[in-house]
């Protein structure tokens, strides 16, 4: 003890004089956007051992702080701060959230990773990051923001959805929407969910989700194996936060107008055009009112949006709570969606943090009251000289009658605002998606953890409505119907994961492996009654199952924290696919090399991330759209095919239900796609400069097509079968700079592009000289017409057309085509492939800036070498149309047939495939930001935003962003204006 005091002693007389300059320091360390206390920031004295960790308050205490002294405060997704002691008592601290540390923790399939461990091509959109504006489907919040990833909204009804696709997709009729993982659950969000909604996305509030991965490459998706072809997108919401309760509030105004309609004839013109071309008795039925169809269908939309969410928690518990409600009209008259959702989470640490519980659910309770959109064609199309309304016996609506005038003209287009007004379509959906999962960190083995996930994705829904009885058509006139779905699916994930630093060789092993069970059921009926014949038909209802089992493994070997090796491993079962076929088998491996993390490169001042990535793997599909393609089995035939089978003993006919076998094909197996991969990563001066470039390969071989069958066979007209291979590739692009970052101004600027080619490389069981491919793109107009078709040697869906003739002056001769063959006849053997509706080059670029408390975002997005077919011009753009023969009616046409003068459709001219490049803003949002408003740390943020801001383009039509590339009376997208507020406190 002596030896020990002396010890003692001498270190203290060997201490500098400025210890006595020595003292205990205090504060309190808070969220600089919340407010709120953060428990846990390691505070130290730089260039000491001295340092401590804030309590659940955020408060510390620092004793022995020398004066002077720089103390450091850092927290993981926090930006770090060193602040200058110079005697104070105390010191509190305000922390900014660190958009590129938040990007470090990426969540990936069956785990989480790092951005700079990641060895497949990934792209994490953190909530700060989304798509900005009155947005209710969670990919619209990805809009223009990840290379490789095309968003295209389905047109501008309220709550709509969008067509959503990775590097093109992978298919040409199996289904190519990525794979949706919401918080553990992969979900199904084709045909919009169940019925009575619009969009399954929008079943979950934008407001609760945090993050978005999306997952590109082999590597990083075939862990997911059958599903994965066509990329996948998790989603995790939001968590609490240890501390006080936080309440957070998210609202919003909208107002909504129209931004162009469709180029018809005026009034005026329309007169003149029909006293040039009609007879006497087609100018005899024109009218003397000047009516705009389309401004009486079309109106300005108001909306709205409200949600709050509490969230807080102990240092073991922590919960969150949200309750959303959106009401948001359409331009159409009557459209309306209105949806309400609840979420909650609560998650926990038990067992000295040896075992994690986190539970989440999140429901949503949407209602609709859908205008029929076909009342946007016939708007067009109907006689802008005609009024609105007329004294009659259909509803006081005018309407084209027959020539004796007691009845309808069963050729003329209806009355779009009696479409609008006497027919009503509404429908009601519900959806719950949740989880309980639970991670065991095994006390006697701590770098191994045992993790269960129970899942569940529940959907209910139902669409009913009504036409008024006075509506002009007999067999619509007081008609009803009814139609209910419900959808369950239930997932059981069974993993471990073990995670084992090697000290020897300053490497790391991480081993995950586990077992799947997904089980989807599907039931659906329904019923409608004809007021003409007084008849009641009940649809068949139906009860469909699908099951999936699958066992998977993932090993991750980092060595020297410098070289990455990952392997994986699938093997998929489904259903879907008879025994010989029904397993599939997806490997897939990765390496990684972290340059910066080289003696030549480690304390460089301009390179901070250098990585180089390659991967191969292979992925499955298996989702045809019908449950059991592969299975003969019959379905109960409707009730108007029944069979009589004799009578009863009062002389009435007995009738007996019949069946009907459906389409099969017992040889169906999985379509394959391989995937080839190399990417860079890289981050330059301090990560001012950051971004990847990936170039990538697929090949997709035993495509599942929808194909005619051989005669004789199946009792149908087509069937699935593997028939065909396609490739694609492209390179992708994505960078951020920050130009400006200081205390008061940080100035970004983020862009990415992507350049994509897609060609089929085999379409046929057999190698047939000849083979004309298998038409697509049925348009409106015709009987049976396609303009669209899938070859040998072209991009999936090229337009398949005639080459238009034109005379000297430029102008399109009507009914003259180029004889491509040179055999003198003009016919099918003349058409050619001519342009595709996928878009060559696609990209997205968007800024911000903050000022002190200033807020300035816009976002941008286009495409370049992408072409529509105008089904609007080609319909509605002849003199037949306007001029019709088969009845006592008029049609407005479009204005381009006083440039082209057709006199009948030439629906298969090359002259209504149209370049449709375009550059589109998006969003543009100016905010304010309040502090301390309520209470010490609340904010208030005031922003005003623009949605759909402004579009250039060549394209003719309304909007040149159109899914699938047919052009046919698209809802328009609005113009939004919108007055936000958000409160923390």
């Amino acid at each position: 003890m002596k030896t020990m005091y002396q010890k003692l002693l001498l270190l203290l007389l060997m201490l500098p004089v400025s210890v006595l300059a020595q003292s205990t320091l205090t504060g309190t360390v808070r969220d600089n956007t919340t407010g709120e206390p953060i428990p846990g920031v390691n505070v130290i004295v730089q260039g000491t051992q001295n340092g401590t960790a804030t309590d659940l308050d955020g408060k510390y205490t620092l004793t022995n702080v020398a004066n002077p002294s720089s103390i450091e405060f850092s927290y993981l997704g926090f930006a770090n701060q060193v602040l200058n002691y110079t005697g104070q008592a105390s010191l509190d601290v305000t922390l900014k959230e660190d958009a590129t540390q938040l990007q470090e923790v990426v969540v990936i399939g069956y785990g989480t990773t790092t951005k700079k461990d990641a060895t497949g091509a990934l792209t994490n959109v953190t909530a700060e990051q989304f798509q900005k504006g009155p947005i209710v489907g969670a990919e619209q919040l990805l809009q223009g923001r990840v290379a490789g990833l095309q968003v295209t909204n389905g047109g501008g009804e309220p709550g709509g959805g969008s067509l959503v696709r990775i590097r093109s997709g992978a298919s040409l009729n199996a289904n190519s929407d990525p794979l949706y993982v919401i918080d553990g659950v992969p979900v199904e969000v084709g045909g919009g969910g169940a019925i009575g909604g619009r969009n399954a996305l929008a079943a979950i509030n934008q407001n609760d989700i945090a993050s978005m991965t999306v997952l590109k490459d082999a590597a990083a998706t075939a862990i997911y194996g059958s599903r994965a072809s066509n990329g996948v997108i998790i989603i995790t919401t939001k968590k609490g936060k240890s501390g006080e309760m936080q309440v957070t509030y998210n609202g919003n105004f909208q107002v909504s107008e129209v931004v162009k309609t469709v180029d018809a004839l005026t009034a005026d013109e329309y007169r003149t055009f029909v006293n040039t071309y009609g007879s006497d008795t087609q100018k005899g039925l024109l009218g003397t009112a000047n009516t705009d169809w389309q401004k009486q269908i079309y109106r300005t939309a108001f909306g709205t949006d409200h949600n709050i969410a509490l969230s807080g928690g102990s240092e073991n518990i922590t919960y969150r709570t949200s309750v959303g409600y959106t009401d948001m009209s359409g331009l159409l008259d009557k459209d309306n969606f209105k949806r309400t959702t609840i979420g909650a989470n609560l998650s926990g640490n038990f067992w000295d943090n040896h075992l994690k519980i986190d539970v989440n659910s999140k429901s949503s309770m949407m209602h609709n009251n859908y205008s029929d959109k076909g009342a946007i064609g016939s708007a067009v199309a109907f006689d802008p000289t005609q009024p609105v309304r007329q004294e009659n016996a259909w509803g006081n609506y005018f309407q084209w009658t027959n020539a004796t005038g007691d009845g309808y003209d069963v050729n003329a287009s209806r009355n779009p605002v009696s479409i609008i007004e006497q027919k009503h379509n509404f429908g009601n959906s519900f959806r719950s998606i949740g989880n309980a999962q639970f991670e065991y960190k095994v006390h006697s083995l701590e770098d191994l953890k045992l993790i269960a996930n129970f899942g569940y994705d529940y959907s209910s829904g139902r669409t009913y409505g009504g036409v008024d009885q006075d509506y002009v058509v007999p067999a619509e006139a007081g008609s009803t119907y009814e139609n209910t779905q419900t959808n369950k699916n239930k997932v059981m994930d069974l993993y471990f994961n073990y995670n084992k630093y090697l000290e020897s060789i300053k490497s790391t092993l991480d081993v995950t492996g586990g077992y799947n069970y997904q089980d989807f059921r599907y039931e659906n009926g329904g019923s409608n009654y004809s007021y003409a014949n007084n008849i009641t038909n009940q649809n068949i209802s139906t009860a469909e199952r699908l099951n999936l089992q699958s066992f998977f493994g993932r090993a991750t070997f980092t060595i020297a924290d410098k070289y990455i090796l990952n392997a994986s491993f699938r093997t998929d079962g489904s259903s879907r696919f008879t025994e010989d076929n029904r397993w599939g088998y997806f490997p897939a491996a990765a390496v990684a090399w972290k340059i910066n993390e080289e003696d030549f490169l480690k304390d460089s001042k301009v390179v901070n991330d250098l990585k180089l990535r390659a991967s191969w793997g292979i992925t499955g599909q298996q989702d045809t759209g019908v449950r059991y393609p592969a299975v003969p089995l019959y379905q109960q035939s409707t009730t108007t095919a029944l069979y009589q089978i004799g009578y009863d003993a009062s002389g009435n006919p007995i009738y007996s239900t019949t069946f009907r076998p459906l389409a099969y094909n017992e040889d169906l197996k999985w379509e394959e796609t391989k995937t080839l991969n190399f990417g860079v990563d890289f981050g330059l001066f301090n990560n001012r400069i950051t971004g990847a470039v990936e170039y990538y390969t697929r090949k997709t071989n035993d495509l599942i097509v929808y194909a005619q069958n051989p005669q004789g066979v199946n009792f149908s007209n087509g069937a699935f079968y593997n028939i065909g291979d396609m490739d694609n590739k492209g390179l992708e692009l994505s960078v951020d700079v920050y130009p400006v970052k200081t205390d008061n101004l940080t100035w970004r600027v983020g862009g990415n592009m992507t350049f994509q080619n897609s060609e089929i490389t085999k379409l046929s069981n057999q190698d047939t000289p000849g083979f004309p491919g298998y038409n697509v793109g049925t348009i409106t107009g015709g009987t049976g017409t396609s303009v669209q078709n899938n070859q040998v040697g072209y991009a999936p869906n090229s337009y398949f057309v005639f080459e238009q003739a034109y005379d000297a002056s430029g102008k399109p001769l009507d009914g003259v085509y180029v004889d491509r063959n040179n055999d003198g006849i003009i016919n099918s053997e003349d058409k050619y492939h001519f342009r595709k509706p996928s878009a060559d080059v696609f990209y997205g670029f968007n800024t911000d800036v903050s000022y002190k408390n200033w807020w300035l975002s816009m976002s941008f997005r286009g495409s370049w070498g992408n072409y529509n077919y105008n089904n609007v011009f080609s319909n509605i753009g002849n003199q037949a149309v306007a001029l019709p023969t088969n009845g006592n009616y008029l049609n407005n046409v479009h204005s381009d047939v006083l440039n082209t003068n057709f006199a009948n459709p030439r629906y298969e001219s090359d002259y209504y495939v149209q370049n449709a490049s375009f550059l589109r803003m998006d969003n543009v949002t100016l905010g304010y930001t309040f502090k301390n408003v309520f209470s010490e740390g609340s904010t208030m943020r005031i922003t005003g935003a623009v949605q759909n801001v402004f579009i250039v383009t060549d394209y003719d039509g309304i909007d040149p962003e159109i899914s699938g590339g047919v052009d046919n009376n698209l809802y328009p997208r609005p113009r939004t204006y919108t007055l936000g507020l958000n409160v923390n406190f």
